[in-house]
């Protein structure tokens, strides 16, 4: 395609809200497709202009791709991943009545969001990341502190010369295999499923590297939960640096010696520094160990029974009891169904669709700020509708709304007077998931190259409800409680 001319807008003050500037008498409208429908009022045009000031990301000259359209369009794709640049391009058009706007070629585009980089969509992600939930929301705050996860998950992206020099492939002896991956942890908000934060890269560095970048999102007023992948000392010390608390699972590898048990059946004891550091010597960090045998009985009458060590820095067992602890440890599959929503609802298991190491980068943050954008959307509604739970809402039909509000490029501006439920709430509304918790266990499958060997054979091949039982183990004998 021949390049077009560019075009010289006048300076027009925006009103807020307003995804496009007041007509002038050009007959195309530059800024006509930078929107995302009703999410533009999440995504404001005014956020998305001092994101790209911030970043230096603005363009001097306004040319018939502007910066801020470009950056809705990268977020327009994150809904429409089947759909091709051109394709989704239309899109942003089709609702666009009585405006005529420009019609890129599919390498214009491709060069706009080279033009454009990954650092807006970044800086957008961080703005928007943060806590969603309001003081006391059931399902994200417990005994008054705010319930998050930290967990990591891995993306599958392009096997092309231009991505695998960042991303290797995994390699046996004789040949590489499967596909480049990309790494991520996240730090998540239980119940709302929001993120406070996310770091990602190459899968060459593990989960508590990333993890430590997420640090600073902590603070006093919050429990962490965790796996048993993040009990390393180095971590557990940073993490009670940031004046927050942790619950997570201990390694198989730990033997914790009792050093005062507690009337709970849990008791304290203290881990220790592997390496010798000077002017310190051992680290040393108090932690209280709760023990429980599991019993996970599916709908096809499967058992599973294993034994749980879990790890806490909430030392006072009167205030924070040991069989609630057990139960508040289960919160943190939050972070997988956090997860599931991004590879599997939005990507719907999808390789990324970019081929170079920073369209690989400003796709995830894409990713990352349309998904907090409709958990901030999700957030308004049940704002607006006193005792809904979060965990009612479907992501789907999150998704599926959001989408069609792009097309019909409605709800652009908010209504007067404003109100948290637009046309996305009231789809939500319309299709909200059972009441009560759904334990249900996910069909799971051997991940590739998988070390842990010992879980083989542990997931049902469908997904089925189950029942959790649980037994404490107390000094001279067995406390008995049923969560299922």
């Amino acid at each position: 395609m021949v390049s077009s001319p560019e075009i010289v807008v006048p300076e027009v003050p925006l009103p807020r809200h307003s995804a496009t500037p007041p007509l002038l008498a050009s007959a195309h409208d530059v800024y006509a497709p930078g929107h995302l429908g009703e999410l533009t009022q999440v995504v404001d045009p005014q956020l998305v202009d001092a994101v790209l000031e911030e970043t230096g990301s603005r363009e001097r000259r306004v040319r018939l791709l502007p910066a801020r359209v470009v950056v809705y369009f990268v977020l327009a794709l994150v809904f429409f991943e089947r759909s091709s640049y051109q394709a989704v391009w239309g899109k942003l058009g089709a609702g666009l009545r009585g405006i005529v706007a420009t019609r890129p070629c599919a390498s214009s585009l491709s060069r706009a969001r080279c033009r454009l980089g990954s650092a807006p969509l970044r800086r957008l992600f961080e703005v928007l990341a943060g806590p969603v939930a309001t003081r006391g929301q059931g399902g994200t705050f417990w005994r008054g502190l705010r319930v998050v996860a930290v967990d990591g998950t891995t993306l599958s992206i392009p096997d092309e010369e231009a991505v695998t020099w960042c991303f290797p492939k995994h390699g046996g002896p004789v040949l590489e295999f499967g596909y480049p991956l990309l790494r991520m942890v996240a730090l998540v908000e239980c119940g709302t499923r929001a993120l406070l934060g996310a770091a990602f890269g190459p899968d060459t560095i593990g989960e508590l590297g990333y993890a430590r970048r997420l640090l600073d999102h902590l603070d006093a007023s919050m429990v962490l939960l965790a796996d048993a992948y993040y009990d390393a000392f180095d971590f557990l010390e940073a993490v009670t640096g940031t004046g927050a608390s942790f619950l997570l699972r201990s390694t198989r590898k730990r033997r914790p010696t009792v050093r005062r048990p507690l009337p709970d059946g849990s008791y304290l004891t203290a881990v220790c520094a592997g390496k010798y550091k000077a002017g310190r010597g051992y680290g040393r960090l108090e932690v209280r160990i709760v023990e429980a045998w599991m019993t996970v009985t599916l709908a096809d009458g499967t058992r599973r029974t294993e034994l749980w060590r879990l790890m806490t820095s909430l030392l006072d067992a009167e205030r924070y009891p040991a069989h609630e602890l057990i139960t508040l440890y289960h919160r943190r599959w939050q972070a997988e169904t956090c997860y599931f929503s991004l590879k599997s609802t939005i990507l719907d298991g999808r390789v990324l669709r970019s081929r170079t190491v920073p369209g690989i980068e400003q796709e995830v943050y894409a990713l990352l700020t349309a998904y907090q954008a409709l958990v901030r959307v999700a957030g308004d509604l049940v704002t607006a509708q006193p005792g809904l739970s979060a965990e009612r809402v479907s992501m789907t039909v999150l998704l599926n709304a959001a989408a069609d509000q792009i097309v019909a490029a409605r709800g652009i501006a908010p209504p007067n007077p404003v109100t948290l439920v637009g046309a996305i709430g009231r789809a939500v509304l319309a299709g909200l998931l059972p009441k009560g918790p759904r334990q249900r266990l996910k069909a799971r499958v051997r991940k590739r190259n998988s070390k842990y060997t010992f879980t083989a054979g542990k997931h049902p091949r469908t997904a089925q409800p189950y029942a959790l039982h649980f037994e404490m183990i107390k000094e001279g004998g067995l406390d008995n409680t049923n969560l299922g």
